[in-house]
């Protein structure tokens, strides 16, 4: 039976949209502390933003070239888009009920008052802002008008502007007035700057502890004052939202660095996508905007409430409110990486007795860290390689890799450059290793390294060793206190040879012709995915038990799919548990009859990708950096490595078990392809990033912490 028919696939876009209401669902869960849905109010902002600067941006690229060809849900490019805008629309509509009339009642309640507009303010605060505007604000300020001299000026991408529809005055020495003007408008502009707070607080309302108005707003109550020699009919905010998807060509790119920097500076200016506007602007400045930056209707978002409701985010980080949120989690300390009574660990040790899995944030990432920074000061130690894909703005571990060159170790760091909006970053980061005298390289052409992997080489009594760390996450220690991630430490020699072969391959040209234990993408991995599960459909046939549990972020890959729709045709039973885009569809009559997903969105963000195949009793377990997606498969450097340990398989068992059993935070994917919560009547209530936290703590060393020397990287470099 062939699985290829559209009607069996969502579209990634609609799939993907899908999912950002389900964290617009936390932010109207009246369970939740206030500020808590803040946070998640503004992480949907935040989603929606790059979601239009990569994804839409694509589709529109697709349209203006002329392409319309089907993808496989059967939608094109300009289909797409249509049906994206509609929804988009729907989805602005309930973030900004959500903000109006659950989230700021809610602070004002607390005595936290953000206010609507300038108008509102009493004399006090009128003097307040008015001073803070002659102050600090109209320095910083560059207006813009717009007239026979001076063309439509170059909006930045996501800057906050106001623009203003204008009069010219009579009589000004200035600006000459001609009959012919008498009755026509002008257009200008002013961006917001970013460099002041846009949360500005003000004295107080009567009974309130804290009260704020925003930066664009001041400007606006103040805006005359910036073009004198003019009358202000109407002035309203505006953002714009651009293609920022880089278009690198690595073939002719004689230095990647400097081409992706070049590119980086094009982001600013690409082809507008996106406009958001004011929900009351003037019918008037609307139509010059659209006229100037060319969009269409359907591209203009009016906003009924602050633009860019990021700003949800800096309300979530109130100090003194600790009561309206949830308290902070940090991750425990397991004993046996936990120094007591004053000693240290030797972590090479403690790695050389058995494989060490790690489950983060509810262990902390701290042994990670360490491993790193012992193995820089260790003089056993003669070479560490690393893979970098994100890291964080002050990495520790940056600082251990420099370190241990700057004392003659062999440092091998792949930073990984085009890892979306976090380029800049790792230019810098990479630049600086260097600088230390670390090796940086970046990468094989054409294709992401995405892999997770640390590779330390010791000299001990009895040879050289290899310690090994995989992971599921980045080696960022501060996503790893956000992020649901699993980390694997091992001393095996077989693991260690293919991670020698792995950065082998990175840094030249050797391809191994074998692995030993490492699935290794874009060559090996989804032959390796397409067997295990070709295994279970060939025992579900034979009558035997068959089942495969795969936890990942995203499922769209229709390869993958059509190889799962087959196995649940065989019989085989399968859980997926899916975070983000999925575009299989579940409940299909003699296709998915067997398939169940679930997505979980709860505080943390479910980052790990476990693979569990049950091989006829004989359970074979897999982790690593890959989603099921085209880009995972075919177009990145991707590491998935097996768990061969029965403890290590125990404890991902065990994760999985409650993960499947979440009827709290986990949403059930339906044959109509919306996600409906489990119903709770008579039930008890499991969350499962509750449990594992519960677990944790109830497993900590108590009176313990995991010390970590830190090092810094001499200030040779500039700080960016």
């Amino acid at each position: 039976m062939k699985y290829d028919s559209p009607s069996y696939y969502e579209n990634r876009e609609l799939s993907w949209l899908s999912f950002n209401g389900r964290i617009l669902n936390e932010a109207r869960d009246n369970a939740l502390p206030v500020l808590n849905r803040m946070k998640f109010l503004a992480i949907t902002a935040s989603n929606m933003d790059e979601f239009f600067m990569v994804r839409v941006a694509s589709l529109k690229d697709m349209v203006n070239a002329g392409y319309n060809k089907s993808d496989f849900s059967g939608m094109t490019p300009s289909q797409q888009l249509s049906a994206i805008h509609e929804i988009a629309h729907d989805f602005y509509h309930k973030q900004y009920t959500t903000w109006n009339r659950s989230l700021i009642p809610l602070l004002k309640k607390e005595n936290v008052l953000l206010k609507d507009s300038y108008e509102q303010l009493n004399e006090s605060q009128e003097r307040y802002v008015d001073e803070y505007f002659e102050e600090t604000v109209y320095p910083v300020l560059t207006p813009m008008a717009v007239d026979a001299s001076r063309p439509f000026p170059l909006i930045r991408n996501k800057s906050l502007n106001i623009a203003a529809l204008l009069s010219k005055k009579k009589g000004s020495k200035l600006i000459k007035t001609k009959k012919s003007d008498v009755g026509k408008y002008d257009f200008a502009t002013v961006q917001v700057p970013s460099v002041l707070d846009r949360l500005v607080e003000i004295p107080n309302d009567e009974g309130m502890d804290h009260t704020f108005i925003l930066l664009e707003q001041i400007i606006e109550r103040n805006i005359a004052k910036l073009f004198k020699n003019y009358d202000v009919i109407s002035a309203h905010p505006y953002r714009v939202m651009r293609n920022a998807d880089l278009s690198i060509d690595e073939d002719d790119a004689s230095d990647l660095l400097k081409e992706i920097q070049k590119q980086l500076k094009r982001r600013q200016w690409g082809e507008v996508i996106r406009i958001e506007v004011e929900d009351k602007m003037d019918e008037r400045l609307l139509n010059m905007l659209r006229e100037n930056l060319e969009v269409s209707k359907e591209a203009i978002y009016e906003c009924s409430g602050p633009i860019d409701l990021g700003i949800a985010m800096k309300l979530a980080g109130l100090e003194g409110y600790d009561h309206l949120r949830v308290a902070p989690y940090e991750g425990v300390h397991i004993s046996r990486l936990t120094p007591a009574d004053g000693k240290a660990v030797d972590l090479f040790e403690e790695i050389k007795k058995g494989d060490i899995l790690m489950h983060h944030p509810y262990e902390s990432f701290d042994p990670v860290v360490a491993l790193i920074a012992q193995a820089a000061s260790d003089p056993k130690v003669l070479a560490i390689k690393q893979t970098l894909y994100r890291v964080s703005g002050n990495s520790p571990i940056i600082a251990a890799l420099a370190a241990a060159a700057e004392v003659g170790k062999q440092v091998t760091v792949l930073v990984e450059l085009k890892a979306r909006f976090d380029e800049e970053n790792n230019i810098v980061w990479a630049k600086r290793l260097e600088q230390a005298g670390c090796h940086v390289i970046y990468g094989l052409v054409g294709l992401k390294t995405h892999c997770k992997i640390a590779l330390i080489v010791r000299r001990e009594e009895d040879g050289i060793r290899r310690y090994v760390h995989l992971g599921t996450g980045n080696y960022n220690d501060s996503t790893a206190k956000l992020y649901t991630d699993c980390g694997l430490f091992t001393a095996s020699d077989w693991i260690g040879e293919d991670a020698t072969a792995v950065f082998n391959m990175l840094s030249g040209y050797s391809e191994p012709e074998v692995w030993n234990r490492l699935i290794v993408a874009p060559i090996w991995l989804r032959k390796k995915f397409y067997s295990l599960i070709d295994r279970e459909i060939e025992h579900a046939k034979k009558g035997r038990e068959a089942r495969i549990v795969a936890k990942m972020n995203s499922l769209c890959d229709p390869k993958m799919i059509e190889r799962l729709y087959a196995a649940s045709a065989a019989g085989v039973s399968i859980e997926l548990i899916v975070r983000g885009i999925c575009c299989l569809k579940t409940g299909i009559p003699q296709v998915s009859d067997n398939i169940r997903v679930i997505s979980i969105v709860g505080e943390f963000l479910e980052h790990s990708r476990i693979f569990y195949f049950y091989n006829d009793g004989q359970e074979e377990i897999y982790m690593g950096s890959a989603d099921w997606m085209p880009r995972n498969l075919d177009r990145r450097v991707e590491i998935i490595f097996p768990l061969e340990d029965e403890a290590s398989k125990a404890k991902a068992m065990h994760i999985l078990d409650v993960l499947l059993n979440d009827n709290k935070k986990a949403y059930e994917r339906k044959g109509d392809d919306t996600y409906e919560r489990f119903d709770r009547r008579g039930k008890k209530l499991i969350s499962a990033q509750e449990t594992f936290c519960k677990e944790a703590q109830k497993l900590e060393k108590k009176g313990t912490k995991t010390k970590i020397d830190r090092v810094f990287i001499p200030q040779k470099a500039s700080e960016e």
